[in-house]
């Protein structure tokens, strides 16, 4: 190793320094360490990690909840096809003339004096209803139009005449079936009946048919049938299709009344279609005709 020359002045002064360094208990010099180019600072170890805190006890349950069984699933139904039938409440077996006694009174008793909805400021009379009251098939439409709410009757205006001719090309007689609507009175300007009528004024209908009991009922448009399935699946997927009402056959098929506005061949097909199959459930074995006949 080369020695470097160190001057006379700056060696005294350092030995000067040491000396005074050496009173305070100091031996020699201290050395700078040189850092090495490959060495890795070092870092200092983290701290330790928070640790959460224990969680709390359970709260104790009373015995008396204890002892309780865990509650029932609820089934959930999506679409009314999917939803078990619930069968109408037993009722024992009612002669023809205590059905017809009942529904009398339930037309004269409250549906005539029926103010629960706005539709009784505007009508001029209600509609309750006609037909057998042993019907195999209960024909359901949406509400009265001007013609019925004159009159007093169900389906007697054009479009009641192309259910005529319907029920006609079933085998049946107009006599022979039972009619009736969602509504009793008839909704201004023909329109939809709102949701809050159909809520108020539907109980006289479900009553109707606890009494008569018909073996199928056939709705008649998407209103009617919408309500009847609590549905909200349009006509063209509901038609056609048999579904349950408490335990009742029911098949939705078109209006009248659209029919009369959309008379085309495959419409009517379709609705004649639809009519055959309640003849097959009902037992009716009328021949077979051709669309363009019965409707």
């Amino acid at each position: 190793m080369r020695a470097v020359a160190i001057n006379p002045t700056t060696r005294a002064r350092a030995r000067l320094w040491l000396r005074g360094e050496q009173a305070f208990g100091q031996e020699a010099l201290p050395l700078r360490k040189r850092e090495s180019a490959t060495e890795k600072p070092q870092i200092p170890p983290p701290s330790p990690a928070k640790t959460a805190p224990a969680p709390k006890p359970p709260a104790k349950v009373p015995v008396a909840l204890r002892q309780l069984p865990d509650p029932t699933p609820i089934e959930l139904y999506t679409t009314a096809q999917d939803s078990p039938p619930l069968a109408l409440p037993p009722l024992p077996p009612l002669s023809r003339e205590e059905k017809t006694r009942l529904l009398a009174e339930l037309e004269e008793q409250q549906v005539r004096i029926c103010t629960k909805c706005r539709l009784s400021q505007t009508r001029t009379q209600t509609v309750f209803g006609e037909g057998d009251v042993d019907a195999s098939v209960f024909f359901i439409g949406e509400g009265p139009g001007e013609t019925e709410d004159q009159t007093g009757r169900p389906f007697v205006g054009r479009a009641g005449k192309l259910l005529d001719q319907m029920i006609t090309a079933m085998g049946l007689k107009r006599e022979q079936v039972y009619i009736a609507n969602i509504v009793k009175c008839r909704p201004p300007g023909n329109r939809t009946p709102a949701p809050d009528e159909v809520e108020t004024c539907s109980p006289y209908l479900v009553r109707q048919i606890e009494l008569i009991r018909p073996k199928v009922i056939v709705t008649l448009g998407l209103p009617a049938s919408k309500y009847m399935l609590s549905s909200n699946s349009t006509m063209g997927r509901l038609r056609g299709q048999w579904r349950q009402w408490r335990g009742i056959q029911l098949m939705p098929t078109f209006h009248p009344a659209f029919l009369l506005r959309s008379y085309t061949v495959e419409n009517r097909q379709a609705v004649w279609s639809d009519l055959q199959k309640v003849m097959d459930a009902v037992g009716l074995k009328g021949k077979k005709r051709d669309v363009e006949e019965p409707v």
